[in-house]
């Protein structure tokens, strides 16, 4: 049941990202903030970086799931204004799902990376 609802929640926020620009009028149609997320390396060893182009990390909330869905405990630090470093060196390997959320532009979007 819960990982129903988690699946049904990233539905969601799919959805949600990538109607973002058509609902937001003070964004040029060109603007899609999905598009302007980077998520990198991938596979990860130690680290995972967050490159985000057109969102200032300040007010951004990151977390990182489990594929089953279960949240995991995570370090992270802003490195400039548009990048944040998370620490995966202790997860086990597999794959995770990274939730990115920003309240002031109500973006949200979800990646899927490897940490080996």
């Amino acid at each position: 049941m819960r990982l129903l609802k988690f699946v049904i929640v990233l539905f969601i926020s799919f959805s949600a990202g990538s109607a973002f620009a058509q609902l937001n009028d003070d964004i040029s149609p060109e603007f899609d903030p999905g598009q302007s997320v980077h998520i990198y390396p991938n596979p990860a060893v130690e680290f995972v970086s967050v490159k985000l182009a057109h969102i200032p990390v300040a007010d951004v909330k990151v977390a990182v799931h489990s594929i089953l869905g279960n949240e995991m405990e995570i370090e992270s630090e802003i490195i400039d204004e548009h990048e944040i470093r998370i620490r995966v060196k202790d997860l086990p390997a597999g794959y995770y799902l990274l939730a990115v959320k920003d309240e002031e532009t109500k973006y949200r979007g979800t990646f899927k990376f490897l940490k080996r």
